[in-house]
C-alpha cells in the first residue's frame, strides 16, 4: 500500500509498504481518506521530535477515513462507517484514561506521525477504543480536522479557559487552523472576538468569519490596540499559541483576573515574565495540549450542526510536501488537507 514516510530531516517520500494484517481482537481496520496538516507535521518534517524516532517513519498526525474490517469483539463499528482516530498511543488503563482525560495518559507511548508511525498510509489498524464515529453529513475533509484542529480548541476554550457566553477573547493568529476554529466557536456563543493576523488579506477573511476587531500585528502593536479598544479594561481570555513573541503582550491584554490558555510556542519556547504582574493582576494561566476523545466527539457534533472548519486548500497525496510548505510559510487561512 502507499504511504508517506520520513527518512530524515526534510526527506519525505511516497513509498510502498506492507499492508497491515486483518484486524486483531478489539481492532478496527480503517482506509484513510484525508489527512489534515498541523505544526506537529512541520516539526516532525524538520526532525524536531522530542524523542528518538525509528526511521523511516510514516507521517501524518491527524486523519479521517472509513472502516473496512473489524476484528473479533468489536461492537461499535462495522464496514463502511466513517470515522476519525485519536492520535496518541494511550494505555487505556491509568486513572487519567479511565476518567476520560486521554491527553493526560500516564503511560502514553507517543504521538502518531511524530514519535511513532502516523496516519499517512492507505490502511491502518487501530484499537476500537481510540476510534471515534463521524456523524452523517460531515465530509472526510472536515472530519480530518476534528482530532487536533477542532478538538484542541474545544479543550482549550471550554475545559481549560471556561469561556462563557458574552465574554471577550483575544485569538492570536486568527488565520491559522486553530485560530479560525477559535473565532467560530467563540462567536457562536456571543463572545466579542479580537484577533491578530499578519496581513490585510487575512484581516478581511477574519472579519468575514465573524471577528469583531482584527489587528494586523505587523503594522500595529496588538497589546496597545486591545487596550485601546477595551478602554484599558482588557479581555477575559487570551487564546495563545504563538509563544515568546506574543507572551508578555498577551498578559497586558488581560483584564484583572483574566485567563490565558496556551497550546503552542511556534515563535520560541522560552520567555521571561513579570511575576508581580502575575499575582497582583491575579491572572490564571493554563497549559493545554491535545484533547480528549470526548472533545473530538463534541467537535464532530459541532460540524454536523453546521460549524465546519475553514479549509484553506486540499492537496492530493503526491503533493503532501506542498501542503507542508504552505503551512510552514504561514500562507494559510484555515486548514490544509491532503486527500488519499
Amino acid at each position: 500500500m502507499r504511504a508517506l514516510q520520513l527518512f530524515g530531516d526534510r526527506d519525505l517520500r511516497l513509498t510502498d509498504i506492507e499492508a497491515p494484517p486483518p484486524p486483531a481482537e478489539g481492532e478496527v481496520q480503517i482506509r484513510v481518506r484525508a489527512i489534515a496538516l498541523n505544526y506537529l507535521d512541520v516539526w516532525g518534517f524538520r526532525g524536531m521530535a522530542f524523542a528518538k524516532r525509528k526511521m523511516p517513519q510514516v507521517a501524518g498526525v491527524e486523519a479521517s477515513g472509513e472502516v473496512v474490517a473489524v476484528g473479533p469483539g468489536v461492537t461499535r463499528f462495522k464496514a463502511g462507517d466513517p470515522v476519525t482516530m485519536y492520535g496518541a498511543e494511550t494505555c487505556g488503563h491509568c486513572r487519567a484514561c479511565r476518567e476520560g482525560r486521554d491527553n493526560l495518559c500516564e503511560n502514553v507511548a507517543g504521538i502518531l506521525g511524530f514519535h511513532v508511525d502516523g496516519f499517512a498510509r492507505e490502511l491502518i489498524n487501530r484499537p476500537e477504543r481510540l476510534v471515534i464515529p463521524v456523524p452523517a453529513g460531515v465530509s472526510c475533509e472536515d472530519a480530518a480536522c476534528a482530532p487536533i484542529g477542532f478538538g484542541t480548541v474545544q479543550h482549550m476554550l471550554f475545559d481549560n479557559a471556561r469561556l462563557e457566553p458574552g465574554e471577550s477573547i483575544l485569538v492570536h493568529a486568527g488565520g491559522s487552523g486553530i485560530g479560525t476554529a477559535a473565532i467560530k466557536m467563540a462567536k457562536a456563543m456571543g463572545c466579542t472576538v479580537y484577533t491578530t493576523v499578519g496581513d490585510d488579506e487575512k484581516a478581511a477573511k477574519a472579519k468575514a468569519l465573524g471577528a469583531d476587531h482584527v489587528i494586523n500585528y505587523r503594522t500595529e502593536r496588538f497589546e496597545g490596540e486591545v487596550r485601546k479598544l477595551t478602554k484599558r479594561k482588557g479581555v477575559d481570555v487570551v487564546f495563545e499559541h504563538v509563544g515568546a513573541d506574543t507572551w508578555n503582550g498577551s498578559l497586558l491584554c488581560l483584564k484583572r483576573g483574566g485567563r490565558l490558555v496556551t497550546c503552542g510556542s511556534t515563535s520560541g519556547v522560552s520567555t521571561t515574565m513579570n511575576l508581580m504582574q502575575l499575582f497582583q493582576q491575579q491572572y490564571r494561566i493554563f497549559g493545554s495540549f491535545g484533547c480528549s476523545m470526548r472533545n473530538i466527539a463534541q467537535s464532530l457534533d459541532k460540524m454536523a450542526a453546521g460549524m465546519t472548519p475553514v479549509i484553506d486548500s486540499v492537496f492530493p497525496l503526491v503533493d503532501f510536501e506542498k501542503g507542508l510548505e504552505r503551512l510552514e510559510g504561514r500562507k494559510v487561512f484555515g486548514k490544509v488537507v491532503v486527500r488519499f
